[in-house]
């Protein structure tokens, strides 16, 4: 049996259109903005040049070339010391180190797989302001420099991951004029294409034209890979504040910025195990990144 004319219409007339709002939507306390019902993230508004060449070219290269052939399972670790039952007292809160003391650089690279190709998780800025112990006020500069060369906010376009600039505070005292909780730098962190972004304008804006940077220096032939640098799959280089003028978004205004100041740049990959290092190194060289050795 077909609905009453007068229903079918009032059903047409809302097709198309956003249900009623049943509820008034929640605002800011300090901004009067509405608060919308659901979480809104916001999106690129274009393709990533260097995350697509990442997964485009340079994934398959970093696997070539980093790739260990093995014929089969690797054998269980040998067990040296007792093991002991865990549900006797005497073992269960009993520290038992393993022989040889840390283990950190004799842990061998996982088994190479599509998965867990070398890939860069983040990059991490941060910068040492000292003046900033006795006055709070000069990190100003460097938080609003910090924030224009990296674009993020804190919970920007919705993202709840991404934390914004952080200001830095000292953890121990150091020399008598570095105390815990005092202010003494900045760091901020990129993930996704402001990373690549970031990356992008180092390699071809910055370094090119700074002219007594040779490269990042690489270690001595017969320097040790098992060291903690060696494994943790971190390349570090430092900037001058000569740099940070040579950056678009720095360049473009520099008389707003009261001073430039230096920078170390942390590359993070996924890299683990002996060799990490130097896996993160050959990634970084794909995308122009110069290293040189002394």
């Amino acid at each position: 049996m077909p609905h009453p004319p007068q229903r079918v219409a009032r059903s047409l007339t809302r097709f198309g259109r956003p249900p009623a709002i049943t509820k008034p939507l929640r605002r800011n306390w300090r901004t009067r903005l509405p608060i919308p019902h659901v979480n809104i993230i916001g999106r690129e508004f274009a393709p990533c040049r260097l995350e697509d060449h990442y997964y485009s070219t340079v994934q398959d290269n970093a696997m070539y070339m980093t790739y260990i052939h093995e014929a089969g399972p690797r054998p269980p670790p040998r067990q040296i010391r007792l093991t002991y039952d865990p549900s006797n007292p005497y073992a269960r809160f009993r520290h038992n180190p393993p022989v040889g003391g840390s283990q950190l650089g004799k842990k061998p690279p996982p088994p190479d797989t599509p998965d867990n190709v070398v890939r860069l998780e983040k990059i991490v800025i941060h910068s040492f302001q000292k003046q900033a112990i006795g006055s709070r006020a000069s990190l100003l500069g460097l938080i609003m420099a910090l924030r224009v060369l990296s674009g993020e906010t804190d919970k920007a376009a919705g993202r709840h991951a991404v934390t914004g600039v952080q200001v830095v505070h000292g953890k121990k005292s150091v020399g008598g004029w570095i105390r815990p909780n005092i202010p003494v730098g900045a760091k901020v962190e990129l993930r996704g294409a402001p990373m690549y972004d970031f990356l992008g304008q180092l390699v071809e804006f910055v370094l090119p034209r700074l002219k007594d940077f040779p490269g990042i220096l690489l270690p001595p032939p017969g320097a040790s890979s098992h060291s903690p640098s060696a494994v943790s799959g971190v390349v570090s280089i430092g900037l001058t504040p000569q740099a940070m003028q040579y950056f678009p978004q720095i360049e473009v205004n520099v008389d707003a910025y009261p001073k430039t100041y230096g920078m170390h740049i942390h590359f993070v990959t996924n890299a683990t195990g002996v060799g990490a290092e130097n896996r993160a190194r050959a990634l970084l060289s794909a995308f122009q990144l110069p290293f040189t050795r002394r």
